[in-house]
């Protein structure tokens, strides 16, 4: 019998921006609201999810989504971005590497797995693209995330700023070879 989890490349159409909105607002919101104040969430969720930019998103050709679904309903997705400059030195040359910019699960299903089978997924498609590296940002507060992502043998290479509404924090930057 076939598991009921399903993890696919995302669609390019405006149903699927549509469904990445809906999931991407739901995700950050609880799982950053209770740290951040309700002006800076709205103002964030408003400039980063709109079906718009999520549509933009998806038709970018350097930029993947990998959407779980559950039994047909959509709990987790990431975006993929090869060609990442994030933690680059400057003047390098950014060719082999890939971004994990979001890896989101819906509450509900943190726990269950779901994270890691979409990590491994994440990682999958950056060796079918010939990615020497992978990398992503991590609020240097979310302790959860970043020991899930060293458990798949992530490392701090840096720090950045990340704005959410108009504070601003920062994530560690975490690389792994491939």
């Amino acid at each position: 019998m076939s598991s009921p989890l399903r993890i696919t490349v995302a669609k390019r159409t405006p149903a699927v921006a549509a469904q990445l909105a809906d999931l991407g607002r739901q995700t950050f919101h609880d799982t950053f609201a209770a740290d951040n104040t309700a002006e800076d969430m709205m103002a964030f969720l408003a400039a980063t999810f709109s079906e718009e930019k999520q549509l933009a998103e998806l038709n970018d050709p350097q930029t993947t989504f990998l959407m779980a679904h559950m039994q047909q309903e959509p709990v987790a997705y990431a975006k993929l971005r090869l060609g990442s400059e994030l933690g680059l030195e400057e003047g390098k040359d950014a060719t082999g590497r890939l971004e994990i910019e979001r890896l989101y699960v819906r509450q509900d299903w943190i726990g269950t797995g779901l994270g890691a089978a979409l990590m491994r997924r994440a990682i999958e498609e950056a060796r079918q693209h010939k990615c020497r590296t992978v990398v992503l940002g991590v609020w240097e507060r979310n302790q959860s995330a970043i020991e899930f992502y060293c458990r798949f043998g992530f490392k701090e290479i840096g720090k950045h700023e990340f704005r959410v509404g108009q504070d601003i924090q920062t994530d560690l930057i975490l690389r792994k070879g491939l």
